[in-house]
């Protein structure tokens, strides 16, 4: 899996949203998967901005358009619409700042709320370069993940650091998804055409009206 460019028709369009608390790097990671870059003057999302990035996933072209939530509190509210049609969420906290994490169940609860109840969500622990400044020990964001049957991996914007195995995962996971609902709907509508034709067509036979019995056809050949 890699980026691609092309000028060949996508197969597949997953929207994803990167949500958290503010200044725990989403739009860090989002610019760092998205292009590849990032910016030690870092400034505050306002609203809700997206960015796409093109890869190719079992032989299949997947866009993701990753939407960057702003996390202050004034934005929750606008931010709320922006869950509609999304397939994956990235759950973002600092590893240097528990608050963050400790914020993390009321983001999910959010995100479970308004969102697609098959949504496939990863926690992130970003700003793992920090590793001396570190506040959230990695055990308890596993625990934490494994009990909401999340995935769950730390990643450093700066350092490019697990971002793009994150990302792929995330995108992987939900065409897996879509792909197997693609294949039970094919395999329902072939057995419900098989079922038709099992059924088979009722043929009326024609009667002698008097002996009401069949009426044998006559032909000649040629």
């Amino acid at each position: 899996m890699s980026n691609i460019d092309t000028q060949q028709g996508l197969d597949y369009v997953f929207k994803v949203v990167l949500i958290g608390d503010s200044a725990v790097g989403k739009s860090q990671l989002l610019s760092r998967f998205s292009r590849n870059e990032f910016s030690l003057v870092a400034k505050a999302t306002i609203g809700v901005e997206f960015q796409t990035r093109t890869v190719m996933i079992d032989h299949k072209i997947v866009k993701a358009q990753v939407w960057d939530t702003a996390g202050q509190e004034r934005y929750r509210a606008v931010t709320g619409a922006y869950y509609r049609g999304a397939v994956g969420a990235m759950l973002v906290y600092d590893i240097t700042k528990q608050q963050s994490f400790e914020h993390a169940s009321r983001w999910l609860e959010e995100i479970r709320s308004h969102a697609d109840k098959n949504i496939v969500i990863m926690l992130i622990g970003n700003k793992c370069d920090l590793g001396t400044l570190r506040a959230v020990p990695t055990e308890n964001a596993k625990q934490f993940a494994q009990d909401e049957n999340l995935f769950f991996m730390e990643t450093s914007a700066m350092e490019s650091t697990n971002v793009e195995i994150a990302f792929l995962m995330v995108l992987s996971e939900i065409y897996r998804i879509v792909s197997k609902k693609s294949l039970m709907a094919n395999e329902e509508l072939e057995a419900s055409n098989s079922t038709r034709l099992l059924k088979g067509t009722d043929v009326t036979v024609p009667l002698d009206q008097e002996t009401e019995t069949p009426v044998k056809s006559t032909c000649c050949l040629y």
